[in-house]
């Protein structure tokens, strides 16, 4: 039962048409807009929701500026341009408004972050003595003496140390790619385990592993190379959904063992001094029955002797050696470990999400009998002072907690700003402004509606499979994506990567609404909120874990042609149906992987250069229109084809482009161009970015 929206103000809920001049189109798959853009969209594509971006002289009286396409910035120019020439004097001759042509993936070179250049913990000689309860030896008054504990001094990240003017992208960026690359060869191997092999076996039950042998293929490791201390990148808080992902990165390069060490191949000269092996890093994960973990204070039982098998029993004593060594050596001579604790999710395939809570000094380590009576060495590590928050006893950690009921969510101004459409109610909540206020101005809709002008497609032919599709190699649908599915079953359907365009099944097909490949048509799966923020207007997170190729949802609103806009410098929602231009790779689009069966026709040389449609949720649309941009997003827009085979009117859909935690702001790259836009007094138009990005652009424009 949805609950009834509080205040709501003036945002009334579309029953039917918008208006006399448009219609409904009850299979939203027929012409929903589209565009094929990736999480970095391009300069010709057109978005909406009050962005995160956009200049604004004063926040307290002024409304945040929205996104809308660089092609309405033109037109918006030019408008005012107009109105600048009839004010001035006729002697004057002032600039006309002029677009900068500029490829949009020129502007991807951002400065270089802090801490993009990698470092490792200068090698000095070690602590003398050896006691078994390290003391204050590794510290003197107040301060680490270990260049690798003053490596994370205060912050618990490496710091830059040299600035260059060599742009590279971010340590940040580089960790997110990586997983990204982890996460695409993942879903290619659960793909082949969902089918059976030749032989009628089913395919890998372990497609982490798999991932992780093809990443060490291909060099894909971000840092093969073990060291310990911080690793760029991955800062105190950071989540990894498997084993296998902080292997990917190089954070801990094994997906079964708890110790991770440097063995005696790294004794050489950047490590002189050194006694190895030498520990890296832990994972707290409830393996052994003799662990206590108190967060700050944690008694680590050291590896071996126990069964594998799951039960945690100790079946034979502890050998001093390999990773146990390791850590009676990191105890010796002052070396930092990183530690990793392992908690339940639902939502990893592995059941656990592991956070990196920090760097812990190893300060006593003794033998004893454990619990079976058995020989277990044990280990007191301390956490270092000076790092982030603990975060892993928190549910959401540094973002707040998720409620368990409406009752419970603070800053609440409306229940459900779908009015009950969706099949999950989307709250909005201000906890900045006073008084709070919910948002307003708009119609909630969750079907496109179809302007008069726009004749939609016939229905394309469908498959003839029966109940759902499950072979490829019958599927005409299937055919289309490159004869196999563009998605696999895990977490209810995940887009295996992104594409030029994806063909699904539609009203034609034999298939029912339960198929695998009419994954986007299903509406909302996760739970959403539409919350206030300071500089960037309002915005959307989850309170649910979103695994990677999930889909998010559709942007909706009014489908029409784009010369027939009007008032486009009041409406920064318009979203332009690029596809086509992005499937061409016009303008600095970003091709992307094209192994799909696109028909051809004649009147796409007509939207080659511009794109012809567009989807304007100014007065109509969905939680989609208020999806922040972000110079480093979490989603990616996806064009679908479902009930017809015309890119030019292709859907737009938004998936994740990685693991996404609990209530972290979903965003996407609108993919403007950097000087695109001039204003009418022949000056370049600049509009700032908020999106806090490690590599953010500081501009929208």
């Amino acid at each position: 039962m949805v609950v009834p929206s509080l205040h709501c103000m003036n945002n009334t809920v579309a029953n039917g048409g918008v208006d006399q001049e448009l219609t409904t189109d009850n299979q939203h798959s027929m012409a929903s807009g589209g565009s094929s853009m990736d999480n970095r969209r391009k300069s010709k594509s057109s978005v909406k929701s009050e962005k995160k971006t956009l200049k604004v002289e004063s926040e307290d009286t002024h409304p945040v500026e929205r996104r809308s396409s660089a092609r309405i910035q033109k037109l918006k120019s030019e408008k005012a341009s107009s109105v600048y020439r009839l004010e001035e004097s006729p002697n004057s001759r002032p600039e006309q408004c002029s677009r900068k042509k500029t490829k949009v993936y020129q502007r991807r070179k951002a400065n270089t972050h802090e801490g993009s250049e990698e470092v490792v913990g200068e090698a000095v000689s070690p602590t003398e003595g050896s006691s078994e309860a390290m003391d204050s030896d590794c510290v003197e008054n107040g301060e680490s003496t270990n260049p690798v504990l003053m490596e994370v001094a205060g912050n618990g990240i490496v710091n830059d140390v040299s600035t260059t003017n060599v742009v590279e992208k971010s340590v940040y960026a580089k960790v997110k790619e990586t997983l990204r690359t982890f996460n695409k060869y993942y879903l290619h191997f659960v793909q082949k385990g969902d089918a059976p092999e030749k032989d009628g076996k089913q395919g890998s039950r372990r497609p982490d592993l798999k991932a992780i042998s093809k990443m060490m293929e291909t060099n894909a490791i971000l840092y093969p190379e073990k060291r310990f201390g911080p690793i760029p990148g991955v800062d105190v808080g950071h989540q990894f959904f498997s084993r296998a992902e902080m292997v990917a990165v190089g954070f801990h390069s094994h997906w079964l063992n708890g110790i991770d060490y440097m063995g005696q191949s790294y004794n050489r000269r950047e490590y002189s001094g050194y006694t190895f092996p030498l520990a890296v890093a832990i994972v707290l994960s409830g393996q052994y029955e003799d662990d206590l973990d108190n967060s700050e204070d944690v008694v680590y039982t050291g590896q071996g002797g126990n069964n594998l098998l799951g039960n945690k029993r100790q079946v034979q004593d502890q050998v001093m050696e390999r990773g146990n060594l390791a850590l009676k050596n990191c105890m010796e001579q002052c070396v930092p470990v990183r530690v990793i604790r392992g908690h339940k999710s639902a939502n990893s395939y592995v059941g656990k999400v592991y956070t990196y809570d920090g760097l812990y000094k190893v300060v006593q380590y003794w033998a004893e009998k454990g619990v079976s009576g058995f020989t277990v060495f044990k280990y007191r590590l301390k956490r270092l002072e000076g790092q982030p928050i603990l975060t892993t006893n928190q549910v959401q950690y540094a973002r707040g907690r998720i409620p368990n009921s409406i009752s419970e969510i603070r800053g609440l101004v409306c229940e459900d700003i779908s009015g009950g459409q969706e099949d999950i109610p989307i709250p909005a909540t201000n906890l900045v402004d006073d008084p709070p206020f919910a948002p307003t101005g708009f119609t909630y809709c969750n079907s496109i509606k179809v302007s008069k002008s726009v004749k939609l497609p016939s229905n394309a032919i469908g498959c003839n499979c029966k109940g759902t599709c499950t072979d490829p190699r019958t599927c005409s649908c299937a055919m289309l994506n490159g004869s196999d599915f563009p998605y696999v079953h895990r977490d209810g359907g995940r887009l295996i990567e992104a594409k030029d365009v994806v063909f699904e099944c539609g009203p034609k097909c034999g298939c029912g609404p339960g198929c695998l490949n009419r994954t986007s048509q299903r509406g909302l799966k996760y739970r959403l909120e539409v919350f206030r923020t300071p500089k960037k207007g309002w915005a959307v997170r989850s309170w649910d874990y979103i695994p990677s190729g999930a889909p998010i949802c559709e942007y909706k609103g009014i489908l029409m042609r784009t010369d027939e806009l009007d008032n486009v410098s009041d409406n920064n929602y318009i979203f332009d149906i690029d596809c086509l231009q992005t499937m061409r790779g016009l303008d600095g689009r970003e091709r992307r992987f094209r192994d799909v069966s696109m028909p051809t026709s004649t009147d796409d040389q007509k939207s080659e250069s511009v794109p012809e449609f567009c989807i304007d949720a100014g007065s109509t649309g969905n939680v989609a229109r208020f999806i922040n941009h972000s110079c480093e997003p979490n989603l990616f827009v996806q064009c679908v084809l479902s009930s017809h085979h015309d890119a030019k009117l292709a859907r737009v859909m938004l998936f994740a482009a990685d693991n996404i935690p609990p209530l972290q702001e979903l965003t996407y790259d609108y993919g403007y161009t950097l000087d695109s836009v001039m204003g009418p007094d022949g000056k370049i138009k600049q509009m700032l970015c908020f999106c806090g990005a490690a590599d953010c652009r500081k501009r929208l424009l």
